[in-house]
């Protein structure tokens, strides 16, 4: 009996206990609770505006320096004589042209921004026809205004001696306006020459890189002066320095002043020379550059303005003496309305014309005339005051 009843009690126990292990299978346990995010920062207590730091007081920025434009550069070429005459006149035209003249020389002068050819003698087919031949008649055929264009200049100045030749009595005034006629044609500005004086003292006015150049001409030698109703060239007198100058003044930035002077052949400037200079700068040149003796000359600072005397011969048949067949090219350059430097290029001129670059050794004769004919720097003497 006892063992019936361990028996049921050890069973009825081992249900219970199986009972109890399914109710706790089917039941799940709750999920844990997910931890509170960690703030990145505690919060205030009180919340308050915020105030930023104060900032170091700055230093005052240096002030930009400005920027400094450069001025415009401007290159201004001139050449001495240029006389497309007798022997010139006559080997050129058994070849039939005239462009071998300039052919070497050409490609400086159109480096320049603005060059400047003195012409001596008249290119219109009025004049005489002389050839190779001893004369003082100058005459040029009238195509070698075109020739001057090609080579590269720009402005003419005929202010010479020899601009009205033509070798006929009362032919000179149709000859010289026929010369201007075909420069223009051309498409060559001209300076120094006119119907009558008033217009032969007009400037030839270039705009080159913003600034204004003025040239004016004038003649101190004679033989082709105009007056007041004839055709010609400007005397070079005091009251038309003054003149001239003024006019291109009232139109210009620049002044330069080209003034046909001076003996033949000699390399120092003479008293007359000396003395036009004085009436040039005075009146309110910037540059003078004269031209006529044939040679080279030296040249001068005469109250602050650089006067360049001579640049001998560019184009003529002067061969009997080798002075007379040197020249120099001179190139004046500015920044803005300043002159900052200048320049020769020594040439040589064969009897036909052809103009070459002179050779090391002749190029240092050129120079060594030049410096020799040079004058000391000169003060302008200040005006008397009127009492």
């Amino acid at each position: 009996m006892k063992l019936r009843l361990a028996v049921f009690l050890t069973s009825l126990l081992t249900l219970l206990l199986a009972a109890c292990a399914a109710s706790s299978a089917a039941t799940p346990p709750p999920a844990a609770t997910p931890a509170p995010p960690t703030p990145l920062a505690a919060p205030s207590a009180t919340p308050r505006a915020s105030t930023p730091s104060p900032s170091p007081t700055p230093s005052p920025a240096p002030t930009p320096t400005p920027s400094v434009t450069p001025l415009p550069r401007t290159t201004l070429l001139f050449v001495g004589n240029i006389v497309p005459a007798r022997c010139v006149r006559a080997a050129a035209d058994r070849r039939g042209d005239d462009h071998y003249i300039y052919a070497e020389v050409a490609p400086l002068i159109r480096q320049a921004d603005y060059a400047v050819a003195l012409l001596n003698a008249s290119l219109s087919d009025v004049g005489l026809v002389t050839g190779c031949r001893a004369t003082y008649v100058l005459t040029g055929a009238p195509r070698h205004a075109q020739t001057l264009k090609w080579a590269g200049f720009d402005l003419v100045n005929v202010g010479t001696n020899h601009i009205r030749n033509c070798g006929w009595v009362g032919c000179g005034y149709r000859a010289f306006l026929e010369t201007l006629q075909n420069l223009h044609q051309a498409g060559l500005a001209t300076v120094g020459g006119g119907e009558n004086l008033e217009a032969a003292l007009q400037p030839a006015v270039a705009t080159l890189n913003g600034v204004r150049f003025a040239f004016v001409s004038l003649n101190q030698l004679g033989f082709s002066w105009a007056d007041e109703d004839t055709p010609g060239t400007a005397p070079l007198t005091p009251e038309n320095a003054a003149r001239a100058i003024a006019l291109a003044r009232q139109q210009a930035d620049v002044v330069i002043a080209l003034p046909h002077w001076g003996p033949e052949y000699d390399f120092t400037p003479n008293y007359l020379q000396r003395r036009a200079a004085r009436w040039l700068v005075a009146a309110g040149a910037d540059v003078v550059v004269g031209n006529h003796s044939h040679v080279v000359q030296g040249m001068q600072i005469l109250g602050g303005v650089p006067v360049f005397y001579s640049l001998g011969n560019f184009v003529f048949d002067q061969t009997w003496d080798e002075k007379n067949q040197q020249g120099a090219m001179l190139t004046l350059t500015f920044e803005g309305t300043h002159m900052v430097s200048y320049g020769y290029t020594p040439t040589h001129v064969d009897g036909d014309g052809t103009v070459h670059l002179a050779p090391p050794a002749e190029a240092a004769i050129i120079m060594a005339h030049i410096r020799a004919g040079s004058l000391p720097d000169e003060p302008l003497p200040s005006p008397t005051p009127t009492p």
